[in-house]
């Protein structure tokens, strides 16, 4: 697949002189490369950093179908624009965290970066919304709940599993456990949630490594475009079933549609048609991006 995308994308060659290089069809040189797409192999970027003075977070908004949006500015390296946004990400917290009202957090490194900046909670309930999941010089969601639950009067609710394990079988077990099953269902009665959008492309989604090819490819080929929680969901907003969503220890889609805020954030350009899809599912209230992901979204 690398080879065949190679000749395709930078050697400009034709579907039909690849096949016959080969010894394939055009259609099969055709399916190599939706799945070497799909797979990670080729990934497809498109910049417009020029525009990005010309946005207007309100008309965007409305373009979206969302009650606002929250512009970053794309900082010279990827530190720099994830520091911006967990500041904005820490003020969204500190906004919906009412007094007896019931919060829940997602991860991702912004969040966990986010969790550092809030400097003040009232007595709440802080919910979390993903199993844990370690990333190589970043913390993980038990870490971020235990961070927001240092403010005095704050109650936590860890779950206390990973957010991907083995199998269904496991799956099922530990929601039997006391502890899980209370911060599951806890989610059903949210006030408020921040959750990170991912796309379902490496190093979009903190989930894509954790699982093998044929569950990336099968829930690529199922129309999964967009990660969240562990979470996939297609172009139209719909969940995708898939063996992953049965090993997933996180919030349900159906949980964050009941929520009344829902703040997500993304970061980059590559994450456009992800976002799209999570809009589309219609539990978002307020958008926090960066300015570089604005401008994909906007069209300019």
């Amino acid at each position: 697949m690398a080879r065949i995308s190679r000749d395709y994308y930078l050697n400009n060659r034709s579907k039909v002189d690849i096949a016959k290089d080969y010894g394939i069809s055009r259609f099969q040189v055709a399916r190599h490369l939706e799945e070497a797409r799909a797979l990670g192999i080729v990934r497809i970027d498109v910049r417009f950093p020029e525009a990005a003075a010309d946005l207007a977070p309100t008309r965007l908004a409305a373009a979206l179908g969302v009650e606002q949006v929250r512009i970053s500015p794309t900082g010279p390296d990827d530190r720099a624009t994830r520091e911006a946004m967990a500041q904005q990400a820490a003020a969204e917290i500190m906004v919906a965290a009412a007094p007896g009202a019931i919060i829940g957090v997602s991860w991702s490194r912004t969040l966990d970066l986010a969790a550092r900046y809030v400097t003040h909670l009232p007595p709440c309930d802080i919910v979390q919304l993903a199993g844990a999941l370690p990333v190589p010089g970043s913390g993980n969601s038990l870490e971020l709940i235990q961070n927001l639950g240092r403010h005095n009067g704050v109650s936590t609710w860890p779950l206390w599993a990973p957010l991907v394990v083995e199998n269904s079988q496991t799956a099922q077990g530990l929601r039997r456990q006391p502890e899980i099953a209370d911060s599951l269902a806890k989610a059903s009665s949210l006030d408020a949630a921040v959750v990170a959008v991912g796309a379902w492309m490496p190093g979009l989604s903190t989930v894509w490594n954790r699982v093998d090819n044929q569950v990336k490819l099968e829930a690529a080929q199922a129309g999964a475009v967009a990660e969240c929680s562990g979470r996939l969901i297609d172009a139209d907003g719909c969940p995708v079933s898939s063996e992953l969503d049965e090993r997933v220890l996180a919030v349900s889609l159906s949980q964050l549609q009941n929520t009344p805020k829902v703040v997500a954030v993304a970061q980059g350009a590559a994450r456009a048609d992800a976002v799209r899809a999570v809009l589309a599912a219609g539990f978002v209230t307020t958008l926090l991006i960066d300015e570089e992901l604005a401008v994909a979204l906007s069209g300019k």
